[in-house]
Formats: C-alpha cells, structure tokens, sequence
C-alpha cells in the first residue's frame, strides 16, 4: 500500500518551493543590478559638467556618497602603506614652483647623488619590515637618460622586487623603451603626477609640456605597468582647475591604479613659500570626488599628511583614501613615521591592506 499523502502537507511543500524558487530569483536579480551597477559606477566618460556637480555636492553628503562608493570596490579596512625614498635629490633643472628639488631655487635641500644600491636595499627592508607593501624611488630627474644611472635604477628595481614587495618609481619623463626596461626589470607601477588641471599647468611648470606628461603616462601603460598619478592642492589654483584636474584623470582611456592627492608643503626658497595651507575640508572634497569618479583606484593621502590630527586622517579614509605614504621623510618633506601610522591604523581598527 503507498502511504497516503496530506493534501495539506502538499500545499505547504508546494508552497515552500514556490518562496525558495522565488528568492533565488530575487537574489539572482539583486546580484545582476550589482553587476550592472559596477559597470556603470567605472566609467570613463565623465563630461566636465558631471565632475563638477559630483565635486560642489554639499560636503556630507559627498563624503556619504564616496564611502558607499568606496565599500563597493573595496575592504574598508584595508589601507595600503608605502613608503617613497628620494635615491638622488636635489639639482633639477625643471622649475616646478613647488619643488625644493629644483636647481633654481635656493631652498633648504641640498644635492645628494644616486644612492648605491645596498643602501636602497637596505631601506627597502626596513620599510618592508615596518608594514609597506609598495616601495617607491624617486629621482630628481626632468627625464630618464640611457646611461649607468638608468642602469644603476634598473637594478635596484630587481633588488626590491625580490623582496616581494610592489616597486614604483618616479624618475621624469620615459620613452616607450625606457618604460619596457623598467617593466623587465620588475617595476609594478609608475608615479607621473599631472599636478593640476591643463589650464592652470603652465603657471605652476613651464620646463615640461601638460602633454610631456600624459605621453609618459601613455607609455607606462604600453609597457604594461600600473599608472600613478594624483595631483596638488594648495598652489594658489581655483576650484575649477581642481575639477578639470580629476575630469582628466577620470577620462583617461584607464583610470590610473594609484591617485595621490597631495596638499601642497610650502618650502622657503621656492615661488610657493608663501601660499596658506590646504585645509582638511578641500582634501575631503579632492579625495572623495577621486574616490566616486575613479571608484576601483587606490586614492592615497600624500603630501600634507604631518600637518593632519588622527581624527582629520580618519574622515579621509571614511572619503574614500585607502593608502598612505608612510616613513619619516616624503622625498625632501617631513611625513608621519611607521609608529605613528602604525598607532594610528590600529586605533581606527584598519588593517593593513596589500
């Protein structure tokens, strides 16, 4: 005989695979809008006007909208350290008017030649040591020459790839060739700041063209190597330079892996000494629009970090920003150390994020 079967516990079966039929649907769909939602939030045709209306929105609300942003892409609790160290300082001959480094200035910095390469080593184990996961080399250079420079560079770049860490440089302008060096070498990524918007570019730099820099950048990526590049606020630019600033970064064909935004250090000696210092409100804005517009890049708290109290750090991670430059120096300019940022992440429970 088969067992008889409860009309009523029919229904209720019936009735349980219908909801679970009907939720798997409902989250199906739920996961595609986030799909399409991703596809939409990263984008690269950002009109002028967008920025704009992203950048003037009233600042809370900003700030909400950039965290949210910013929790789509990535582990809030995540924030990457890197550490940059100047390998040759000082004697430049581009006359960036920010920049202690140039030769046309009389400022505090005095020339250092091209570090050896056990000494770069050395601090690059240190770093590692202290928490870094990116370490970057800066040369005070208006291009990269082929020569034992170059050379000495490129072993230093294998010297602190196998200590597993990310290795950036910054050395000026590259060719296409140089670019394939430094990639076979084992760079991950190129710092190549466009510093402001196009219009403004010219008042701050004359030595190099706004378009020198974009074809660097261009040819860091053919080489098939992470692009860095931020900007300064702080250098006497209006608000619309800032936005035209982000609008480029935004537009490019791949938004940049790394964007730094840097509060101007003004330094004796350079035309910029005098300018007021940036507060924490314009940094907010700055990183919190980055943050929106270029939603799967690392937004990192640069230059003008030592003047910010732990409180002022913390709304800019909560806008977005999730890495630091870390280290007692950021090239020639005064930067909070490891333990203080170490002190600082774990009060605010972040981790610290690769």
């Amino acid at each position: 005989m088969k067992p008889m079967v409860n009309p009523d516990n029919l229904a209720e079966s019936r009735n349980s695979e219908e909801l679970f039929m009907s939720t798997t649907l409902a989250m199906k769909s739920s996961q595609s809008q986030a799909s399409v939602a991703n596809e939409i939030l990263v984008r690269s045709n950002w009109t002028h006007e967008e920025v704009k209306d992203v950048f003037q929105t009233p600042l809370l609300d900003l700030i909400y909208r950039a965290a949210t942003v910013h929790r789509q892409f990535h582990d809030p609790k995540n924030v990457q350290q890197c550490t940059l160290l100047s390998i040759k300082t000082g004697a430049c001959s581009e006359d960036c008017s920010y920049c202690p480094q140039s030769a046309r200035y009389d400022t505090p910095v005095a020339p250092e030649p091209l570090m050896n390469i056990e000494a770069v080593k050395m601090a690059a184990k240190i770093a590692k040591d202290a928490g870094s996961t990116r370490f970057c080399m800066g040369a005070a250079w208006r291009e990269v020459k082929d020569n034992e420079a170059f050379e000495q560079v490129l072993t230093m770049v294998k010297e602190v790839a196998a200590l597993k860490m990310e290795v950036c440089c910054t050395l000026g302008m590259l060719t296409p060739e140089q670019a394939v060096k430094l990639k076979e070498a084992g760079l991950d990524a190129y710092n190549h700041n466009l510093d402001t918007g196009e219009q403004y570019y010219d008042q701050i730099i004359t030595t190099r063209t706004y378009q020198d820099r974009l074809n660097t950048i261009k040819n860091v990526r053919a080489a098939g190597i992470t692009v860095c590049c931020g900007g300064i606020i702080g250098m006497g630019e209006s608000e619309n330079d800032r936005i035209d600033l982000i609008h480029t970064l935004a537009t490019l064909p791949e938004h940049p892996e790394s964007v730094p935004v840097n509060a101007l250090v003004p330094v004796e000696g350079t035309p910029l000494a005098d300018q007021p210092v940036v507060s924490i409100w314009e940094m907010l804005r700055m990183i919190a629009t980055a943050r929106i517009t270029m939603p799967k890049a690392r937004v990192r708290l640069s230059a003008g970090r030592v003047r910010m109290s732990v409180a002022e750090q913390a709304m800019c991670f909560l806008a977005g920003a999730n890495s630091i430059f870390t280290g007692e120096k950021l090239l020639t300019t005064a930067n909070p150390d490891f333990d203080d940022d170490k002190n600082m992440l774990d009060l605010l429970g972040l981790n610290q994020g690769a």
